[in-house]
């Protein structure tokens, strides 16, 4: 049960007094170190240094995570994997997060034509079914990589940030402030950059906090249904894909990166749920 809010608290305050925030930090903290700089955690490399003869070997001193079919040290394929999961989730939701701004904002703050024009094409993307959308695009041109993956998400991730930007523009732009701006002779574009977007950027930043786990997500599923990424690119789909035969006989090779795929994806939740909470002056 929270405590009620401190007077003058800023959401920065309140945001670093939770612990939810600290501890998803941190988790997001290491898989970003194993992202930019996989050479600190291990000096394997993700499909070299391989032996054969010690395939799907247990974890042991020598191989933390154990090792996988090819018998590759499979903390290095952990460590490599998360780079190209971490790139296309931050990727899709910044190219997501600019496509909402501008596009939100103009259909917000003008209305009219424009509006009906962006949320008719809103809808027409909306009612793809995310995985299924994605499944058909990348069955359909083979031999794609991280820059195809990242386009496809783009294309069916950005409706529900764009929605939610529109939205709250409408509920500003009549403001007594946004009002007073324009008596003073202000221009369209310094209302919107000054007096509405910082009033209506807030849910939009929750919105990409959690989208960038639920990217990750379903990246992961489509490499796991084996139309995503393919070898030799290394991720932690991938990862589970190549292990759901084998389970039984070898668990370690699926339950190491599903642990640090649920963990990532479950510290992005709680991190945009913990800022939700900061930024919303009803729940603080």
């Amino acid at each position: 049960m929270r405590g009620a809010p401190r007077a003058g608290t800023t959401p920065w305050h309140d945001l670093r007094r939770r612990w939810v925030f600290w501890g998803s930090v941190t988790i997001l903290a290491v898989v970003a170190v194993m992202a930019a700089v996989p050479g600190l955690l291990t000096r394997y490399e993700a499909n070299r240094g391989c032996d054969p003869n010690a395939a799907r070997l247990g974890p042991s001193a020598a191989h933390w995570f154990g090792t996988d079919g090819a018998g590759c040290d499979y903390f290095a394929h952990v460590v490599h994997g998360a780079r190209p999961t971490l790139l296309i989730g931050v990727a899709v939701t910044m190219f997501a997060f600019a496509i909402a701004l501008v596009f939100g904002m103009l259909a917000g703050y003008y209305g009219g034509p424009l509006d009906t024009v962006i949320a008719r094409i809103t809808d027409v993307f909306f009612g793809l079914p995310f995985v299924l959308g994605a499944t058909v695009i990348l069955v359909a041109f083979p031999g794609h990589g991280i820059g195809a993956m990242t386009l496809v998400l783009v294309l069916l991730g950005w409706t529900t940030m764009i929605r939610i930007m529109r939205a709250q523009v409408i509920a500003v732009r009549d403001a007594d402030y946004v009002q007073a701006a324009r008596l003073l002779g202000a221009s369209d574009v310094r209302i919107m950059a000054r007096h509405v977007l910082p009033n209506a950027i807030a849910p939009v930043i929750v919105v990409a906090t959690l989208n960038v786990g639920n990217v990750i997500a379903g990246e992961a599923t489509l490499d796991f249904l084996g139309v995503g990424l393919q070898y030799p690119e290394v991720s932690w789909g991938l990862q589970l894909n190549q292990a759901q035969d084998s389970f039984i006989a070898y668990p370690h090779l699926l339950i190491f990166p599903a642990v640090f795929l649920s963990a990532t994806v479950l510290s992005f939740l709680l991190l945009g749920d913990a800022v939700r909470d900061a930024l919303d002056p009803k729940l603080r």
